[in-house]
């Protein structure tokens, strides 16, 4: 007679379901995303480059700009779709997908140890080691949403007569796409296991990624370091270059190194003590509010435990500021007014020149805002799920002072991030194309919907907690699909409105639309006092 799962084969089909659950959410909102701009850069190329001339100038101007070839890559063929394509997003993608990868990869197994979860999953017939094997397996299902989803949107728009990518082209684009996500999966999990708190896993992995992006930001910011990328996995997905001379060998040392480093994972799992690192979480929440000499600090408590998370985001998006400053710098010396001018007139703006660029790439930077809002209110119900609030609730803390003190934190994140963003822009445009008061406008402008979604996002948590989270990133990325493609396909006001960003304007090429913000921000105000109102009087919610 055949018998059934073992007991461990049971607990560890435990560990890859949960982690793979919570893996594939996020991976799902970050795909359609990506899938949604390389769809835009490659559907709109004929209509932003409609000549030769065009391109061939584009290409010119851009392709020489040591500035935005050290932060976003070199170009190659940039006077062909194929060239655009595999530059304009591709080296944005590429970023964002290591930071996606390297917080998801603390949260999900550091962050679950510190919670106290493998404890009770490892008191079973499981080992160390086959637990993290299926936390490995968990992540990597994550990932292959976000590829499926990114190879879906690019093979689509490839097969578009204006565009022209073959399947084969599609697939290893979304490959090279999505492969420092997979990368950086596997040092944030090794990060988990050599470190003993989800903070220190999170440092230590963002120092890994810092290094491989400093090393690759040299080697393209200077002529003749070009071979300084091999020594960067940031460099070595660069020399995959995708669409225009596709290089095989350059993503499998891409995935022998991730292999590599899934294995050491899984070596050292089994080397270390489990449950320390929830036993440190919780001296150091004990510590935070020790040192204060004050139980019912909140407040001091979440400038403890989240300050580095905001510099980070404020740090981060003021250098995108600064990216996006040289972008539109360097378009207006350019005299590209015809490929931007429509589209901000029909975002509400007047004009091309740096301003309007400048407008229309900060509303990215408004919708990131969004994102990392969003993202917030999903970490006050992470600490609820966990159990770490009814610890600080047994104390003398307070349901309200506590959501007041995360939620302050949460507005500093978007407020500094948007002035950071203003100031980098301005800094990037080189101060002399648009004033800095202009440019402190456009900072005001992208603030907004950060507001709202903390606003609402809030009242979402004290009502349904559990979808509080998928309810705001589905707004944000509806939001920004209707601003991006919207306006071009329908002037139907109604379906517009629903989406924040129609609601601002390509600022500073447009004037603040101070109603409709006064609106959204009594909104967020009015949202946020009766979410709070809810979570003081229900019952707090476990995983």
């Amino acid at each position: 007679m055949r018998e059934g799962p073992s007991r461990a084969d049971r607990t560890s089909a435990v560990v890859t379901t949960v982690t793979a659950r919570r893996a594939v959410r996020p991976a799902v909102w970050w795909g359609l995303l990506f899938g949604a701009l390389i769809a835009n850069e490659a559907l709109t190329y004929r209509s932003t480059f409609p000549t030769m001339a065009s391109r061939r100038e584009f290409a010119a101007t851009f392709g020489t700009n040591q500035a935005l070839a050290a932060i976003v890559g070199p170009g190659h063929r940039l006077s062909t779709v194929d060239g655009v394509v595999a530059w304009r997003v591709f080296g944005l993608m590429i970023i964002v997908g290591a930071i996606w990868g390297l917080l998801a990869a603390t949260n999900l197994t550091r962050g679950e140890e510190d919670a106290g979860r493998w404890e009770l999953l490892l008191a079973g017939r499981t080992s160390r080691r086959r637990a993290a094997w299926q936390a490995l397996l968990g992540l990597g299902a994550g990932w292959s949403v976000l590829w499926a989803l990114t190879a879906v949107a690019t093979t689509l728009a490839g097969s578009s007569d204006t565009v022209g990518f073959s399947v084969g082209e599609s697939l290893f684009y979304a490959t090279a796409t999505t492969a420092s996500a997979a990368l950086f999966l596997a040092v944030g999990a090794l990060a988990s296991q050599l470190t003993s708190t989800r903070r220190q896993a999170r440092g230590l992995a963002t120092a890994a990624f810092a290094a491989c992006y400093l090393v690759r930001l040299v080697a393209d910011g200077r002529d003749g370091l070009g071979w300084l990328r091999w020594a960067s996995p940031l460099g070595w997905i660069e020399n995959a270059r995708p669409l225009t001379d596709p290089q095989p060998a350059a993503l499998a040392l891409v995935a022998v190194l991730t292999g590599v480093l899934a294995a050491t994972c899984v070596a050292v799992a089994g080397w270390r003590d489990v449950g320390a690192g929830a036993l440190e979480r919780q001296r150091e929440v004990e510590t935070a509010i020790e040192a204060r000499g004050r139980p019912g600090s909140p407040l001091g408590l979440a400038w403890h435990l989240e300050r580095w998370v905001v510099l980070a985001w404020i740090a981060a998006i003021g250098g995108l500021g600064v990216i996006f400053g040289v972008v539109a710098g360097a378009a207006d010396e350019a005299h590209f007014a015809s490929t931007v001018g429509e589209t901000v007139a029909q975002l509400g703006g007047q004009g091309a020149g740096a301003q309007a660029w400048i407008g229309y790439l900060f509303l990215y930077v408004a919708a990131i805002l969004a994102f990392a809002a969003g993202a917030q209110i999903a970490s006050l119900r992470n600490e609820e799920a966990a159990g770490h609030l009814d610890h600080l609730l047994a104390r003398s803390a307070s349901r309200r002072a506590w959501l007041a003190g995360r939620l302050a934190m949460a507005v500093c994140l978007v407020l500094g991030s948007s002035v950071t963003a203003a100031l980098g822009g301005w800094a990037g445009l080189h101060r002399d194309a648009t004033g800095l008061d202009a440019m402190l406008r456009a900072g005001i402008n992208i603030s907004v919907p950060g507001l709202f979604v903390l606003g609402v996002g809030t009242l979402l948590y004290g009502l349904v907690p559990r979808f509080a989270a998928p309810a705001l990133y589905t707004l944000v990325l509806w939001s920004f699909v209707v601003e991006i493609f919207g306006t071009g396909l329908t002037d139907n006001h109604w379906l517009l409105d629903t989406a924040l960003l129609t609601h601002l304007g390509p600022v500073p090429a447009s004037p603040l639309q101070w109603q409709d913000i006064t609106w959204l921000c009594v909104i967020a105000i009015v949202a946020a006092g009766l979410g709070a109102v809810a979570f003081d009087r229900r019952d707090l919610s476990g995983a």
